[in-house]
């Protein structure tokens, strides 16, 4: 009773050649290795049944790009001055949710360098991109060029109404300190 898959053992090797033997362990393998893939085809099919479903709906209008983004801020006041205790604030923000992707700079790490974005964009869009990075991606233009050129989804780091203003505030500020201002 010491080893009972010893009968088997012997059976196999005496009965079956040494290339069928490994032919039945790559079989195994193989069907062991399909049987825990990651099931991309199961999730393309889905997809296609999606598409499909998905065409005989009514296409959306294009989005009318007005420069100020997709998200829940249409219209924004910023002062000519900064607002230090906001910029400070947003500065704090900054730091703990946006600086592991952006510099103040123009230098890319993971997102775009932000030097400048504030000349470059209108308050309300870098609010919305800031509050609604998603949604952004997949309706505004601006943005959807800003992913295929990064690559990289910006992630949701739930932002507020409140912060994303002290974020801009921060941003402004940036911007003017470069300018020497």
């Amino acid at each position: 009773m010491a080893n009972q898959s010893q009968p088997l053992n012997t059976l196999l090797h005496g009965l079956l050649p040494k290339s069928v033997r490994y032919g039945i362990a790559a079989l195994f393998c193989g069907t062991l290795l399909f049987s825990c893939s990651s099931g991309d085809n199961e999730n393309k099919t889905a997809e296609s049944q999606e598409q499909t479903g998905l065409a005989h709906q009514q296409e959306q209008a294009p989005v009318e790009d007005d420069g100020k983004g997709i998200g829940p801020i249409s219209s924004i006041e910023v002062s000519a001055d900064i607002d230090e205790a906001l910029a400070a604030e947003g500065k704090t923000i900054f730091e703990g949710k946006c600086s592991a992707c952006h510099q103040l700079s123009d230098q890319k790490i993971v997102g775009p360098g932000l030097l400048g974005v504030t000349e470059k964009r209108k308050p309300e869009w870098i609010m919305n991109m800031v509050i609604n990075p998603e949604e952004m991606t997949k309706k505004d233009p601006t943005a959807k060029k800003l992913l295929a050129e990064h690559l990289t989804q910006m992630t949701n780091q739930n932002i507020n109404e409140a912060d994303a203003r002290a974020i801009l505030e921060f941003l402004r500020q940036n911007d003017l300190q470069a300018q020497g201002k």
